[in-house]
């Protein structure tokens, strides 16, 4: 225990809590036994660490962090630290990474019923095997989702711009006010220019020249590592995985050829249907259906956009598509912000929000054509400040958490 403790005591002593994402108060800290979910890349370690930074001394031995890939489970079980710790007077363990303990939901499922005064918060990078854990454990288990930066947070990290989250329907009914609250401490379409490009992930504030290189590591490491081992994708086709990704960071957002993603990248077409689930799985990618309320899992999907558009800048050989840009970054702080999303369709609007609310995506001359006539209809319009009348701006889109 010694040695965990020592790695704990440096990693807490190192972290910073000056810039803290907003998700550690939508947390609660004191259940039982929660998980916290996110692609690669989001934080979660330094979430995890800050936490116990701002609620533990160092030197407390009541909280221990550690990392289920730790050189000391090779000798040690999950259940053989949990034991030592709550023998030492231990109340709280944090486990980062714990899908790569082989067999964790099942140790972690006998630490839960054993010691009924242990706190215990999970996390993991990859969705995939955390998806799959003991169905008995996930009832026991909260379960949380950290996405990646909203423009909002960003706002904060990067010029220390706090402004309050606005829910969706207070966005779309009182646009105006809340557009200038924002203007009032920034120029937001500035700044959200910056943020396609980058500030998805947190770590763009820790080396800016860098960043493209450790998104791109992110990738890489998906679907060398991740894909084949929790999702039976063969070796020998992981390459053919990253030309599907690059293909579709050309890609103008219209409607999906499948047939063409099967030939592009000589692959089957079950297959691209295979991994494009699991690329979405793995948060590379969202696919967007018509009706979610009705899907199979080999059902082609209606449109594919990149999961962030920070993946499409790093991704494209040459600058993305805007429009592309555009629509990536609004499915995904939709979709992080809870809402439902589905594709609207050519003759509806780009996409319909919680089964009743359309938005077509486009610049600042954005018409109305296609939403003309359609009540709860809006256009998310890119390089403007203020709205006007059913046109709100797209940036506004990134405050909703």
């Amino acid at each position: 225990m010694d040695k965990l403790f020592k790695r704990h005591d440096a990693e807490i002593a190192a972290v910073s809590i000056s810039l803290v994402r907003s998700m550690m108060t939508k947390i609660d800290w004191s259940s039982r036994l929660l998980i916290i979910k996110g692609a690669k890349g989001v934080g979660k370690s330094t979430l995890m660490q800050q936490y116990i930074k701002k609620n533990y001394r160092i030197g407390d031995r009541q909280v221990l962090y550690c990392s289920a890939d730790s050189s000391y489970f090779s000798t040690h079980t999950l259940l053989d630290m949990a034991d030592s710790f709550v023998m030492m007077g231990g109340r709280h363990l944090f486990i980062d990474e714990v899908h790569k303990y082989h067999g964790w939901s099942r140790e972690i499922k006998e630490i839960y019923d054993t010691y009924k005064n242990l706190r215990i918060v999970l996390s993991g990078s990859s969705l995939l095997q955390l998806n799959d854990g003991d169905a008995d454990l996930s009832r026991r288990m909260i379960p949380y989702f950290m996405p990646e930066l909203s423009f909002r947070e960003f706002l904060r990290f990067d010029r220390n711009v706090k402004v309050d989250a606005v829910s969706l329907v207070d966005l779309l009914d009182s646009p105006d006010e809340y557009c200038a609250s924002v203007k009032d401490k920034c120029l937001p379409v500035e700044a959200f220019k910056q943020y396609l490009q980058g500030g998805c992930y947190p770590f763009y504030f820790e080396n800016r020249r860098t960043y493209p290189v450790q998104v791109e590591n992110v990738v890489n490491y998906t679907i060398d590592s991740e894909l084949p081992a929790y999702r039976n994708v063969d070796v020998g086709n992981t390459r053919k995985l990253k030309a599907l990704l690059h293909i579709l960071a050309q890609m103008v957002p219209y409607e999906l050829d499948i047939s063409k993603l099967s030939r592009a990248t000589s692959m089957e077409r079950p297959t691209v249907m295979k991994y494009l689930k699991n690329l979405e799985e793995s948060k590379l990618i969202c696919r967007l259906f018509q009706n979610l309320d009705k899907i199979s899992d080999l059902q082609k999907p209606d449109k594919i956009l990149l999961e962030n558009p920070n993946l499409l800048y790093v991704l494209s050989d040459q600058t993305p598509e805007i429009g592309t840009v555009r629509e990536a970054f609004f499915c995904n702080q939709l979709i992080a912000s809870g809402h439902k999303v589905e594709y609207g369709g050519l003759k509806t609007g780009d996409f319909k929000i919680d089964g009743d609310i359309i938005v077509e995506v486009g610049g600042a001359d954005k018409g109305y054509d296609q939403i003309k006539g359609k009540e709860n209809a809006y256009i998310a319009a890119d390089d403007i400040e203020f709205p006007l009348f059913r046109k709100i701006p797209l940036w506004a889109f990134g405050c909703l958490y």
